[in-house]
């Protein structure tokens, strides 16, 4: 703890953003780095306090509380705090394989739970964590740390998102032949097209990192869907280990009338096609466009705020977000104690952007859709909504209640569903006759992470379903933990 009175003297600063319409002018990432000096502050106000809840990584009322990988988080901000960004970034390094990853997507659950923010505003330690992973790829204080020696065993990855992406760093770290499979024409499974590119860079960040793993010795094999191009048995003969790091991908629906009509997409369809044009331009002519379109998204969370913020920079005309759930409280509720994620009212970037260009934040809450109309081309033109209170019914569960008068149409040639995902995609996993739990997800203990096949293991969204990208991070390492101790009869893996 360098400076015992920081998190006195100093307040809560973060770097500005670009402004939203100025950004929404390109693909670009916009967030901005505070002077060093600055940022020295920062790590001051970390209080080094005696239980750091910081890096607990609990889950409390179903949500993170504290890092999940847990981050030595009052080491780093006071090393920073003294200038030390070296050993700021080995210690970093320790818990995270790719932080530069957790520091511009991670929604920062230490934060959350970090002490200060009992009372005052919380450490910027997700702007702090950036940093420090930035000064390390500018200083080239990371390069490629190939294992000194090889154990002759070989594991498959099937996937190359977060959990696949450190499942293979840590494999191969303890000196085993990694090659990751991926069904999609690049590496970084959600990294790469979940989350667009002005959220999360894809050449400077992401595949920077993946060409440092291929440094190490992990082989990525892309264009191979297992299963499919790649007969699933064939993986239990030709390698000593399989870990599965699918994630969980099969997005929910909305079956209501109109369903069928042309311009309704999946949040991710749209994303993924969106951030393939942005990598190569010569596949503009393949996006789901909102150009000149009245937009509505259906859902909230990232993946519906990725969508805002995609259609910005279309130049819609227009834009809508529906949710089910009340609108969050501007403080914490009482039922919602410290050090609990804070359930409290966000402008997120998407909803900022949108605000700038349209006069007001587009989301409305506590609203359903009861069914799509068309036009004489069999394309969406309109939805049809209606708010919603939520009600117990006689099983004493919650339920929305239609209110009486309520109803509205509303003008939308182009809809996007983001209201999350069911669970992992099923031929793969019916393949392998792999045991699953009652949520449809690989059935395999946390901790564990060993399947009923001896030898396979699952790990991230495909075994918890869907969640954060630092828990796929912390499943990834945990799975690869246990693949070492089958392989070797113990294990030297974090």
């Amino acid at each position: 703890m360098g400076k015992p009175t920081g998190f006195i003297e100093f307040v809560r600063e973060i770097p500005t953003d670009r402004p939203p319409l100025e950004r929404i002018k390109n693909w670009d990432e916009f967030h901005e780095h505070l002077p060093e000096e600055r940022l020295k502050n920062q790590g001051a106000r970390c209080m080094d306090c005696g239980t750091p809840f910081c890096h607990t990584g609990t889950v409390i009322s179903n949500m993170a509380s504290g890092c999940p990988i847990n981050n030595l988080i009052p080491e780093w901000n006071d090393l920073v705090y003294r200038g030390l960004w070296r050993e700021a970034l080995e210690r970093l390094h320790k818990t995270n394989n790719f932080p530069e990853f957790t520091g511009r997507v991670c929604p920062a659950p230490c934060e959350g739970s970090c002490v200060l923010g009992i009372n005052n505003p919380p450490v910027t330690i997700k702007n702090i964590e950036q940093t420090i992973v930035d000064h390390g790829w500018q200083n080239g204080w990371i390069q490629p740390e190939p294992p000194e020696k090889r154990t002759g065993k070989k594991v498959a990855v099937i996937g190359s998102g977060p959990a696949g992406l450190c499942a293979a760093a840590q494999l191969n770290k303890a000196g085993h032949w990694v090659t990751v499979l991926e069904r999609a024409d690049r590496p970084g499974g959600l990294l790469t097209y979940g989350i667009p590119n002005m959220k999360l860079e894809k050449e400077q960040v992401v595949m920077r990192r993946v060409k440092l793993l291929e440094e190490e010795g992990i082989k990525f094999v892309c264009n191979t869907e297992v299963g499919k191009d790649l007969p699933a048995e064939s993986l239990l003969k030709d390698f000593d280990a399989v870990v599965l790091c699918t994630g969980s991908t099969r997005p929910r629906d909305l079956p209501i009338e109109g369903r069928d009509l042309k311009g309704i997409h999946f949040a991710m369809d749209f994303l993924t096609a969106n951030t393939q044009a942005v990598m190569d331009p010569s596949l503009n002519d393949q996006v789901i466009s909102a150009r000149e379109q009245d937009v509505v998204v259906i859902g909230g969370g990232d993946t519906g705020t990725d969508c805002v913020g995609t259609s910005i920079r279309h130049n819609c005309k227009s834009l809508v977000q529906l949710e089910i759930m009340p609108k969050p409280p501007e403080e914490r509720a009482a039922s919602n104690p410290w050090p609990e994620w804070p359930k409290v009212y966000r402008l997120d970037y998407g909803q900022e952007e949108a605000a700038a260009v349209f006069g007001d934040d587009p989301r409305g809450y506590l609203t359903m859709t009861t069914k799509f109309e068309g036009d004489e081309n069999g394309h969406v033109k309109a939805l049809h909504t209606v708010e919603v209170n939520w009600q117990k019914d006689e099983q004493g569960r919650f339920t929305p209640v239609h209110v009486t008068g309520s109803e509205k149409v509303i003008p939308a040639q182009l809809v996007l569903l983001a209201m999350g995902f069911l669970g992992p995609e099923q031929p793969l996993l019916d393949s392998l006759k792999l045991d699953l739990d009652p949520r449809g997800n690989v059935k395999a203990e946390h901790e564990n992470y060993t399947t009923s096949i001896p030898g396979v293991f699952a790990a991230g969204d495909c075994r918890r379903g869907q969640s954060l990208v630092v828990w796929a991070f912390n499943e990834g390492r945990g799975a690869a933990r246990e693949c070492d101790r089958y392989l070797m009869g113990h294990t030297d893996l974090p």
